[in-house]
This record gives structure tokens, sequence and C-alpha cells, in this order.
């Protein structure tokens, strides 16, 4: 094949593969006519709730990979961790489920979070979606420490020990006079989603933008179901 062909084969493979990963995350959010997630629980998977196997010799996603990944996994099966982490951490098992069930947007299979992340090197691994420099801080003096963020995809418990420890380290940082507006528990998820500078910003009476304001939205929506698989409330 000459040696100018090449070139433009790779670009068009790469083109289709992330336009595949694109349709389905959005698939998956619910933006091409699928259920919304923060109504409907998922699915229970027919596999144990144990951290998935990775996927040997897969260097991109497939849209039935994807698809099985996005319909099987539902939070409550790891109700057990939660509750284990939330107790370590000194947290809310119920927040930390809710925040699972906000994160469940996309497909959480090793293969297609690792070959999405070739395309978007910022986006985040694991079930808690958790980026690189979040789990670099918080990992700091922990049990995890030795641990690497790449681990996530594969470790399920991982993601949310981390998930637990970083919410912790948010509410550290809440101030004790701070706005009405919103509880404690909205300010730590609203931490989790948009960063510590601009929860402190939201304790002191800031509003939130449209995405800020649309998580908190569906955490309230999935905090019933939250607490249910928990056994709060």
């Amino acid at each position: 094949m000459p040696d100018s062909v090449r070139p433009r084969r790779h670009r068009w493979l790469a083109v289709a593969v992330l336009a595949l990963a694109l349709y389905v995350v959005l698939r998956a959010a619910g933006l091409f006519g699928g259920d919304d997630d923060s109504d409907d629980t998922p699915p229970p998977a027919k596999a144990s709730a144990t951290a998935p196997t990775p996927s040997s010799g897969a260097s991109r996603p497939t849209a039935t990979a994807s698809a099985a990944a996005a319909s099987s996994y539902d939070p409550a099966q790891y109700a057990a961790q939660v509750r284990a982490r939330a107790r370590q951490a000194g947290v809310s098992a119920q927040l930390l489920m809710a925040i699972l069930y906000n994160e469940a947007y996309k497909p959480h299979d090793p293969a297609f979070e690792r070959a999405w992340q070739k395309y978007k090197p910022d986006a985040a691994f694991g079930i808690a979606n958790m980026h690189r420099a979040a789990f670099d801080e918080v990992k700091q003096g922990r049990d995890f420490a030795r641990r690497n963020w790449n681990e996530l995809p594969d470790d399920r418990g991982l993601a949310i020990e981390a998930e637990a420890w970083y919410v912790h380290d948010l509410a550290a940082q809440l101030p004790t006079a701070r706005t009405a507006a919103y509880s404690t528990d909205d300010l730590l998820a609203l931490g989790y989603n948009a960063g510590a500078g601009n929860m402190l910003a939201f304790a002191r009476g800031a509003s939130p933008g449209g995405q800020a304001r649309s998580y908190l939205d569906r955490l309230h929506a999935n905090w019933a179901k939250a607490g249910k698989a928990v056994g709060v409330g």
C-alpha cells in the first residue's frame, strides 16, 4: 500500500472509533431517546459483584461490549463496599452511593474507558469517574498510596475507596459558617463534581452553573434509591 494512503486510512479509523465511542456515551446518558438513569435503576448484572477482569488485547471498545457494560452495572451491587468505606472515612454511605448513581451515566467497561482516554487524555477513570490529579492527591498517606490511577477501571473497590476519602477531604474544607441554601451533602456532591474551590464558592452563596445544577438535580433524584441500596431511610 502506498505510504500516502496509510495516514489517511489511519485518520479515518481514528475518527470512526471516536464517533462510535461518543455515540455510546451519549446513548448511555439518555440523549438518543433512552430512559433517564436518574429515574430508573439499571437492571442488575448477571455476573457477581466482583471487580471485572481486564480485557486482554482490547484496543478499542465495541458497541456490544459497551452496551452490555452500561446495562449490567448497578451501583447497588457495591453497597457493602460503600458502607464499609463510608464508615472508614467517616462520611455518608447514602451520599457515596448517590454519587455512584450520578456517575453511572457512561459505560464502565475497562476496555471502553481506556480507549476513550486515548482520545480524551483528561477523561476520568472508574465507576466514581475520578480524574488522575484528584486520585493522586487523595491517595497521599492512605492505605492505597501505592496504587495507580490506571487501576481504577479494573478495581471498583479501589474506586469506591478513593471516592470515600475524597469526600472526606472535601468535608474537612467546608467552612462552619455557610449558606443555608444547600445541605452539607449537596455541597459535598457539588465539590465532587466541580472541585473544592467551586464548593467553597457555593458554600458562600454563589449560584451553581447549569452543569453543577444538573448534577445536583440528579443527586436529589437518585437520593432515595441510594438510601435504599445502603439500607438508610
